[in-house]
């Protein structure tokens, strides 16, 4: 968290988070945008994967009235809503190979031009892109381009598997813990001694998110101020997983 909070402080305009699928890279990114100490800023997430080939350019760049059959009005992009914040771009290993080649132009440039527009437009967001793709591997193997790959990678961050970092179980798990009491109105306020044991033995093969998920149904569970360890999900309790998945008894 220090190093996110460092990176945030310094500028930077292009940070790439990579790691395992669920480690908290979203997570990391509102860390990056928090630290820079602007309340007011925007943080716009882009989810790469979310939004189909043919409609990304328009929602990212924009576009105006008439470029296509259903403009009825111009719009601004998502790069362009992040002026002044944080533009997240969320699982950029999978952008399809059209749309690489016009990332890497917003990013070099720093401009863009809205879907049918002229006027060439400043990016004035920092970029954060986050991957649980090797791409390296995916650059050799042709499917990401290697001048995109160079120009995200200004500042790299790996995030650790959970697994790596058991020191962050227990804060992430009260974190979780204190946001889904509040939003169901639950009595729970603390996590037993016993049920911080078993959180911080198991190995959360699905990292963070697997932990918010354990902790939703923990809270949903419980009856009582003290959250225990029958709350738990019973992969959680049951003892540590070993490498093939199953569970340890």
């Amino acid at each position: 968290v220090q190093l996110l909070q460092r990176i945030g402080r310094s500028g930077a305009s292009t940070v790439l988070l990579t790691g395992e699928s669920g480690v908290g890279k979203g997570l990391a990114a509102r860390v990056l945008h928090d630290a820079a100490g602007d309340p007011e800023a925007p943080f716009i997430p882009v989810a790469c994967t979310a939004i189909p080939e043919t409609l990304l350019e328009s929602e990212l760049f924009g576009h105006e009235r008439g470029a296509f059959t259903d403009a009825r009005e111009s719009k601004p992009g998502l790069a362009e809503l992040a002026h002044g914040g944080t533009l997240f771009l969320d699982e950029i290993g999978d952008l399809p190979a059209a749309t690489q080649a016009k990332m890497l132009t917003l990013l070099e440039d720093r401009s863009f031009r809205r879907v049918g527009g002229t006027r060439q437009r400043r990016l004035e967001a920092r970029v954060v892109a986050a991957t649980n793709r090797d791409l390296e591997a995916e650059v050799a193997a042709g499917r990401f381009r290697a001048d995109l790959f160079y120009r995200l990678r200004v500042v790299p961050v790996r995030i650790p598997a959970l697994r790596e970092r058991v020191a962050d179980v227990r804060p992430l798990a009260e974190q979780f813990m204190h946001g889904f009491a509040r939003e169901f109105s639950s009595p729970v306020r603390r996590l037993a001694p016993e049920t911080i044991q078993a959180l911080e033995a198991f190995d959360w093969p699905g990292n963070v998110r697997e932990l918010r998920n354990a902790m939703e149904r923990a809270v949903l569970l419980a009856g009582q101020e003290e959250l225990l360890p029958s709350d738990l999900p019973p992969e959680v309790t049951g003892g540590v997983r070993d490498g093939a998945g199953a569970t340890a008894l």
